[in-house]
């Protein structure tokens, strides 16, 4: 019974602390943890939301970049900071759909992390060299079936958004082609360039430039919208395939067992600042989408993507390198 009443006590004063922490958040900086370098789509979207997250929290908002483990050492580090909502996950969805399903043994698992928010999107761009003969994404789907494993396309490792992306597009639409992974865009870039490899679907900032002086052909994006920056290339909706979507996105998480006050306050934020004009010009210019979902419409994303992918991993007998 005195055990009980102990245990009862301990769970009576953690709740009013977790409350009274609640209830004064923020006091002090917030630290957005980073799984890659400087650079890049999820750095990138980090610093968008960081400056006015630091004016609507009243506090300074500290970007942190924690590369390594392919992802893992800084979904690690936010699993298991305090539960306080000062260590913030900037999660990237190559990392948080595929690795649980790709690797056997993770330092975190799914359940160790509570969404705040979506904050940006990234569309992917289906490229391919002036030799392969189709102009739009119909002739190009035609073409290919017509010559099965004739072309090879780039990724930018295996398990890679570019890789998992590509093999759903070849399912769904009943193609083959030949993987060729690289380690990252730039060495795969160059060979698609050279035509060693004929079709790479990577991100806009990766071939915007070659598709705008002629070196590549860009048939379609694999987003809601147009992009911006190439308003001329139809999505691939538009191009007559519209069960095919692919978006690299970016979120915000915590640490499971944070209060439900903090989770709401940052959420809150978060949404007021990737909705104000000035966020939304930046992340155009940047060349992504400032978009974001309430905590659970981001469950429901991440649910669907699992699930596709988990079909598509397994369809293509993917393994990590």
């Amino acid at each position: 019974m005195i055990f009980t009443r102990r245990l009862t006590l301990a769970w009576v004063l953690s709740a009013i602390g977790m409350m009274a922490q609640a209830q004064t958040y923020p006091a002090r900086s917030v630290s957005l943890v980073v799984p890659n370098p400087p650079g890049g789509l999820v750095d990138t979207s980090a610093r968008l939301v960081a400056e006015p997250l630091a004016r609507a929290l009243g506090q300074s908002v500290v970007v942190e970049n924690k590369p390594g483990g392919s992802g893992n050492l800084a979904y690690q580090t936010v699993a298991r900071a305090n539960k306080d909502g000062y260590t913030v996950l900037v999660s990237y969805s190559g990392y948080h759909v595929a690795n649980p399903i790709l690797m056997d043994k993770l330092p975190w698992e799914l359940k160790d992390l509570t969404p705040i928010g979506l904050i940006t999107v990234a569309t992917n761009v289906i490229a391919v060299h002036p030799s392969v003969p189709a102009n739009t994404l119909k002739e190009f789907i035609a073409y290919v079936k017509q010559n099965p494993d004739k072309l090879n396309y780039a990724s930018q490792g295996n398990g890679s958004v570019s890789h998992i992306g590509t093999e759903i597009f070849k399912q769904q639409t009943g193609i083959q082609m030949t993987h060729v992974p690289y380690k990252g865009s730039g060495q795969a870039i160059q060979d698609v360039l050279a035509g060693q490899v004929q079709v790479f679907i990577t991100t806009p900032p990766s071939v915007m430039g070659h598709v705008l002086n002629g070196k590549l052909k860009a048939l379609a994006v694999t987003g809601k919208s147009r992009h911006p920056q190439l308003p001329q290339v139809p999505t691939v909706a538009e191009a007559g395939l519209s069960q095919f979507e692919l978006e690299s996105w970016v979120a915000l998480y915590v640490p499971s067992g944070t209060p439900a006050a903090v989770i709401q306050r940052l959420s809150q934020d978060v949404k007021k600042s990737m909705e104000a004009p000035e966020t939304r010009q930046r992340a155009e210019q940047a060349g992504v989408e400032a978009r974001y979902l309430a905590p659970a419409e981001m469950t429901k994303l991440l649910d669907r993507e699992i699930a596709s992918w988990t079909q598509a991993i397994k369809a293509a007998h993917i393994k990590l390198d």
